[in-house]
């Protein structure tokens, strides 16, 4: 275990942990082999909410709806989720944990193609998290810039694909390079847009958080 796994260890066993049913479906779908956000991510996600709380959220990439009921569950507010998911077979697991939490009323699940789905989206969101396919980000962001609301925060998860953005596309699989161009894009963007303040943060696998400036569209 390398200093740094160390450390992310320490870290994380200072965590006071999720509601038991929340531990229990983050468990079930580590069984399943379904990506979770990790700890870390999770106890930034929790900081973030406390701090801004947001009454509308929009999710892209709902997974089995671990991450919008955790954002539900931490924010000091009521609010409304709406999330989006396109996987078909997870799409009935995450509905069933919603109704399992009887959360089924505050989470809007949207299924389908998020490229679409955020097309005919009309209302801002004050809090949104990115978390679906890492390729895609780059085309979903004109349409999250306009759901955004000015003040509003914006999250994405695991942009820094386990070290590989900082390598050439030629040190990258063959696979994996149109994910790695994209990403990289996505991350100057973000970096470099005049309506956003973004900090690119070494958490989890990678966490941009952006506000957009105020008066900005």
């Amino acid at each position: 275990m390398t200093g740094n796994e160390r450390l992310i260890t320490y870290i994380n066993s200072l965590d006071a942990g999720n509601s038991p049913l929340l531990e229990e479906i983050e468990a079930e779908a580590q069984r399943a082999f379904v990506p979770i956000i990790r700890k870390e991510t999770q106890q930034l996600l929790k900081l973030l909410l406390a701090m801004n709380r947001p009454e509308r959220i929009l999710e892209v990439g709902t997974a089995v709806g671990f991450s919008a009921l955790l954002m539900e569950d931490s924010n000091p507010v009521p609010c409304r989720i709406t999330t989006i998911e396109n996987y078909a077979k997870r799409i009935p697991v995450a509905k069933a944990n919603f109704l399992r939490a009887g959360k089924e009323n505050v989470i809007e699940l949207l299924e389908g193609d998020a490229g679409l789905i955020l097309k005919d989206l009309t209302e801002n969101y004050d809090f949104i998290f990115m978390d679906a396919a890492k390729g895609q980000y780059i085309h979903f962001l004109p349409e999250v810039m306009r759901l955004l609301s000015p003040g509003g925060v914006l999250v994405s998860d695991n942009v820094l694909q386990d070290g590989d953005i900082i390598e050439s596309r030629f040190a990258v699989t063959r696979r994996n390079r149109t994910i790695h161009k994209r990403m990289r894009e996505y991350l100057y963007q973000l970096t470099h847009s005049d309506s956003l303040t973004t900090s690119v943060l070494p958490v989890g696998d990678g966490v941009t958080v952006s506000v957009k400036k105020k008066g900005k569209e």
